[in-house]
């Protein structure tokens, strides 16, 4: 099987004898123009779009959601899915599957059935410490959706800046979405342009979760409204940051631009606080068709614990009563109360302590699930070793595979498989200012994520190996290469040519 180069790995694959020529060839049903483009990418043939195709993609119905059916022999090719996500995937598996064989291109014979392990698979984007436009947004969403990725989660509040626009509240793009860190210019996103990135993220069967990270990480809210938060609060910690990295001491209602965490909060005990939210989080919700709406809730260092448990309890009852799905950061595990199917995010490391452990299962507990998003494996802006030029390695360094080397079912003790709704991989954005930095500390991670997500679990398939990733990861450079991807040729990967 060392001939397919596929990752995620499908569930089933059953190699044929030999191969269907794309040479001439015609492609007919729901996203032949995606098929034929993708192809045109990386082969650079013209492949059109007719009734009288030999490649006939179809929607049958059959199935779980967003799984396909895929059948390659020398005289055609047959793809059936349960629905327009799934066919969107095996576009994709097909795009992976070209192949140049004595100076030709090829799809090998082959019987693929597939179906993703997890239903939710997501990457994260941080806005608030370097913006990036929509343009870059849509670069990221087509590169994370042929891994078969279909959640994006986008932070938009920090203490470096506020990013999405809120008619009810103008302060907030007016006066508090100009700063970033280190001095980066700063930005937003207008209602037309997160509609256009909803848009967008809904054409690539990928659903958008906004983030607004209460109530610390909220230094930005107080350039906008300084009444409505505390004064910093500068434990050592936070000193640490200073001097190491800089960016300044925080100064209540004056710009931030330095990386430090922890300092900041909103004022739990005021109710204009709530008066706020309450305009935030409707609006957002509003805008926002995906069932999931994430409160943050991480990292609030300078607050008490019971302040902290009755605002997280009080906002997910907010969020619940607005029709959506609060998200919050596993810290908020600890606080009782929560909206009954409140989601966790686990942002520890694969080994983690006890007390973490605990809030990690409080949310399953609560009649909600997790996302596991472990620090040492999947945050994407660690850096890969001691001579990576960009990314932070407060989790220390994460090779490629480190990244590959957990197994969601294993992860946190008394959390199992039915206990976990999805994996995402969170690219912080410290450091990270382009989509060229952004495609280095990505690429190939995301794909570590992507295979864990989609595929079976680990010991439940053949390819579900260090070795297998490895080689098909490697595989995948020509294509990566052809879709314009800036993906980081590490050396523990034999990269092909």
């Amino acid at each position: 099987m060392s001939e397919f180069t596929l990752v995620p790995a499908p569930a089933v694959v059953t190699p044929g004898e030999g191969a269907f020529s794309l040479a001439g060839s015609a492609v007919c049903g729901p996203w032949a123009a995606l098929l034929s483009s993708e192809f045109q990418t990386v082969t650079g043939l013209s492949i059109p779009v007719a009734d009288d195709a030999r490649i006939v993609l179809s929607i049958d119905g059959e199935g779980a959601a967003e799984s396909y059916r895929l059948s390659v022999t020398p005289h055609g090719v047959r793809v059936t899915a349960a629905d327009g996500a799934g066919l969107r995937y095996a576009v994709f598996t097909l795009t992976q599957l070209a192949q140049r064989v004595d100076g030709a291109w090829v799809l090998p014979a082959v019987e693929i059935e597939d179906a993703p392990r997890f239903r939710y698979r997501g990457f994260m984007l941080d806005t608030a410490r370097h913006f990036f436009d929509v343009a870059t947004v849509k670069k990221l969403i087509d590169r994370a959706a042929r891994l078969k990725l279909n959640v994006l989660h986008l932070h938009l509040s920090d203490d470096q800046g506020w990013r999405i626009e809120i008619a009810s509240r103008p302060e907030l793009t007016v006066k508090a979405s100009a700063g970033a860190a280190f001095g980066a210019p700063g930005g937003f996103y207008t209602k037309a342009d997160y509609a256009e990135i909803v848009a967008y993220a809904a054409d690539n069967a990928m659903v958008v979760v906004p983030e607004i990270d209460l109530p610390g990480h909220t230094h930005a809210v107080g350039v906008a409204y300084p009444d409505l938060v505390e004064d910093p609060v500068l434990l050592d910690s936070v000193k640490d940051v200073i001097e190491r990295f800089g960016g300044g001491v925080p100064v209540r209602g004056e710009h931030y631009n330095g990386i430090a965490v922890g300092h900041s909060s909103l004022r739990v005990d005021h109710e204009p606080t709530y008066a706020f939210l309450a305009d935030v989080l409707a609006e957002l919700a509003e805008m926002t068709p995906g069932r999931w709406l994430h409160v943050g809730g991480d990292e609030c260092l300078s607050m008490d614990g019971d302040d902290f448990a009755a605002f997280v309890s009080r906002v997910t009852g907010m969020v619940d009563a607005l029709g959506k799905t609060p998200v919050l950061w596993h810290e908020a595990g600890a606080a009782p109360g929560l909206a009954a199917g409140t989601v966790g995010q686990f942002w520890g490391l694969r080994r983690g302590d006890d007390a973490v452990a605990a809030k990690a299962r409080a949310f399953p507990r609560g009649g909600g699930a997790l996302i596991l998003s472990p620090a040492d494996a999947i945050y994407l802006d660690m850096k890969y070793d001691a001579d990576t030029e960009r990314g932070l390695a407060w989790a220390g360094h994460v090779g490629v595979e480190q990244s590959y080397d957990w197994e969601p079912a294993e992860l946190i003790d008394g959390v199992g498989e039915p206990d976990v709704l999805g994996v995402e991989a969170p690219v912080w954005t410290e450091t990270l200012t382009t989509l060229e930095e952004l495609d280095q500390m990505l690429f190939p991670r995301i794909a570590s994520a992507a295979e864990i997500a989609w595929s079976p679990a680990r010991g439940a398939h053949p390819w579900r190996t260090w070795e297998s990733f490895a080689s098909r990861l490697g595989g995948l450079a020509p294509l990566w290469e052809a879709q314009g991807v800036g993906f980081s040729r590490r050396p523990e990967i034999a990269w092909a040519h």
